[in-house]
């Protein structure tokens, strides 16, 4: 297949169910551009469709809008698409679908587009944030309220670039995080099948290192898949019970322990996690699932899912999980919370509704990655801990 007709292939099924594919695009030796193509279409879709908008007399739907979107990101975001080509083999891949109409259409839109890339792009500066880099309006004003206009741009600039992938290595490597040149399949790095690495932004290990794992420590990894933090957390010599009550996830999960061979344990519910320790952990991790604001460059459909109505329903689920955690925890015990959010609601003032409401904790710590400070991935960590039994300095049961 063509490669800008897979490219268009996927973008066409996620516009239609607005769910991306577990495994991406098919493996081909393309394959890295035609991911590209696609993440790029979805990443600046908004932007994509108010330029299309000059073009088009009346907004096309499945295939043509699927091509359309492919087309016009290739001659306005890939520097590295000579124009010709971008139209060109867009026009084949329309070919590819046998209806004539179809072809006309993204033909002479596209090269439209490619006559006038000047003006268009002159326009584009021109407009709103939100417009311009393609992002929901209300996610953008929430930006510009905290890290100001210089702040918000930096944010939506460093979320539209291409997400590095990182390998961590455990404690003792020459370099704990080594970024892997593009193009580049993970599985083929030497030590892939052996375990000796696990993929991990830097910005994802903050969490772990806020809870400090060590050796004789029982950590509850409360909201484990995929299974990067447990992973980390064996390396350090903790045993680590790993819970996830998604079966999907838990599949996940396993495949990654058992790669690695970390050792840790699973549980499929907190009610099977209590019975690894009765007398409480001493170290919980609570990596609560969120909107993603931190990662919108590596999650790149996250953005055009996100709302704030889910964000608080998302702040509901967040304080159900952490407050069951911390039931869990011993007396003396440390309880991290942590996301890959940016969000306020998800991250200090859940922290403060916490505290408000379990008098029993005190906030030790509390740090977060900004993408367009830290260079990583967004996250943020907070470390409670649980006052000890009167009369003792438990710290949490052992292994």
């Amino acid at each position: 297949m063509n490669d800008r007709r897979s490219a268009a292939f996927a973008l066409a099924a996620w516009l239609a169910t607005g769910n991306l594919p577990a495994g991406g695009v098919p493996d081909t030796p393309s394959r890295a551009f035609v991911q590209e193509l696609l993440y790029v279409s979805i990443r600046r879709l908004a932007t994509l469709r108010r330029v299309l908008g000059r073009f088009v007399r009346k907004w096309p739907k499945g295939e043509m809008e699927a091509l359309l979107y492919t087309g016009a990101a290739q001659l306005l975001f890939m520097d590295g698409v000579p124009e010709f080509a971008a139209v060109n083999e867009t026009v084949e891949a329309a070919k590819a679908g046998g209806n004539a109409g179809v072809v006309r259409a993204v033909n002479g839109i596209l090269r439209n587009l490619a006559r006038n890339l000047d003006s268009v792009r002159g326009e584009i500066a021109s407009w709103p944030l939100e417009d311009r880099e393609s992002y929901p309006r209300a996610l953008v004003r929430r930006w510009k309220s905290r890290y100001g206009e210089a702040g918000a741009e930096a944010m939506a600039k460093r979320h539209n670039e291409p997400a590095a992938t990182y390998l961590a290595y455990p404690p003792g490597a020459p370099e704990s995080f080594v970024r892997l040149e593009r193009g580049v399949k993970v599985a083929d790095v030497p030590g892939f099948a052996e375990g000796k690495f696990i993929v991990q932004d830097p910005g994802a290990f903050l969490p772990v290192r806020v809870l400090d794992p060590r050796p004789g420590d029982l950590i509850l990894d409360a909201c484990a898949a995929p299974g990067g933090k447990t992973v980390q957390m064996c390396w350090r010599g903790a045993g680590v019970v790993a819970c996830e009550v998604n079966p999907k996830r838990m599949k996940r999960l396993k495949e990654n322990l058992a790669r690695t061979r970390s050792g840790a344990r699973t549980a499929g519910s907190f009610a099977e996690a209590a019975a690894f320790a009765p007398g409480g952990y001493g170290k919980i991790l609570v990596d609560a699932p969120c909107s993603n604001t931190g990662v919108l460059g590596r999650r790149v459909d996250a953005r055009w899912n996100w709302s704030e109505r889910k964000l608080e329903q998302l702040a509901t689920l967040q304080r159900e999980i952490l407050d069951s955690a911390a039931r869990m925890l011993a007396p003396g015990g440390l309880l991290v919370y942590s996301t890959c959010s940016n969000e306020p609601e998800e991250n200090s003032l859940q922290a403060r509704r916490f505290l408000s409401e379990h008098p029993g904790f005190a906030l030790e710590r509390e740090e977060e990655s900004v993408p367009f400070e830290s260079g990583f991935d967004g996250s943020y960590a907070a470390a409670f801990r649980k006052a000890a039994a009167p009369g003792t300095a438990l710290e949490g049961e052992r292994v």
